[in-house]
């Protein structure tokens, strides 16, 4: 899903969709411990109960882990991996938000980037060039690692379908027909290929994906996978009808937000989803045959 962070200028959605929330009066400073040291902090300032724990403070920010469930159910469906204030205006200004993730490890990346990225924006300059900066950061800082290095030199080595194989982690044999739905490494997947692939994807969007796939990141919690999965099925099928990335993706947050409000819907809109991707017009199943 090219959303938060990945979009393109012309794609990306405006932010600050919520705003005004009830900022919680009395602050009582709490003791939260860190690699063994006391912390004093704030107690959450936003309405609600996104905060998980509170993992570091860089300077006089605090970076918390919060569960994403919550926020793209309640305040933004487009948040991803992370954000920060200039971003989502209901992020306090001295918080760094990362989303509570089936995968961690890459939390480190994460906060180099919304350093640059808040820094810039606090300064004046707009989203896409403060994004574009805080992802040269970030992709530095990734090309050092163990993982990183063992993907670019297998595709280096013009070993591509062993790249994929190592990305591809599980089959989600009950909800794959035509097209193959596959949990794959997302860290692998930023590291080498796009470092603003988050939750999911499919081969209409990014080149690197196989024909007839879509992935969903192993960071996705398994309880959104399905949600995620709509949202790419429906996009996907757009896409093969002509639409643009945009509009396709535009439409398909719509009925995921829907979904995300009424649960009962999401099975027979899956369901749905599913067949007219199964069931595309011969010549654009034959258009998905190679990589797009």
């Amino acid at each position: 899903m090219m959303s938060g962070r990945s979009m393109s200028a012309a794609a990306r959605p405006a932010r600050s969709k919520i705003s005004g929330f009830a900022v919680i009066g009395a602050a009582l400073l709490a003791a939260v411990f860190f690699q063994g040291c006391a912390v004093a902090v704030f107690p959450p300032s936003v309405a609600g109960k996104p905060y998980v724990r509170l993992y570091s403070r860089v300077g006089d920010t605090a970076v918390w882990i919060v569960s994403g469930p919550y926020i793209r159910e309640r305040l933004d469906e487009e948040f991803t991996n992370f954000g920060q204030h200039y971003g989502f205006r209901f992020i306090p200004k001295d918080e760094f938000w990362l989303d509570d993730q089936g995968a961690p490890g890459e939390e480190p990346f994460f906060i180099e980037h919304l350093l640059v990225e808040c820094r810039l924006m606090a300064g004046g300059m707009a989203y896409d060039p403060a994004l574009d900066e805080a992802d040269k950061v970030e992709q530095a800082a990734r090309d050092k690692t163990p993982l990183a290095r063992e993907g670019e030199a297998l595709l280096k080595a013009g070993r591509r379908d062993e790249l994929i194989a190592r990305i591809h982690q599980q089959l989600l044999s009950e909800l794959s027909r035509d097209v193959k739905v596959w949990i794959v490494d997302g860290e692998l997947v930023r590291d080498v290929f796009d470092i603003d692939f988050t939750e999911g994807g499919h081969d209409k969007v990014y080149s690197f994906v196989p024909a007839n796939e879509v992935w969903l990141d192993n960071d996705v919690l398994p309880g959104e996978r399905r949600f995620i999965l709509l949202h790419e099925m429906h996009e996907r099928h757009l896409m093969s009808l002509g639409w643009k990335y945009a509009e396709a993706h535009a439409d398909s947050s719509r009925i995921e937000y829907d979904c995300r409000r009424h649960p009962e819907k999401l099975d027979a809109a899956l369901r749905a989803e599913i067949e007219k991707n199964r069931d595309l017009p011969a010549p654009l199943r034959k258009a998905s045959a190679g990589r797009s």
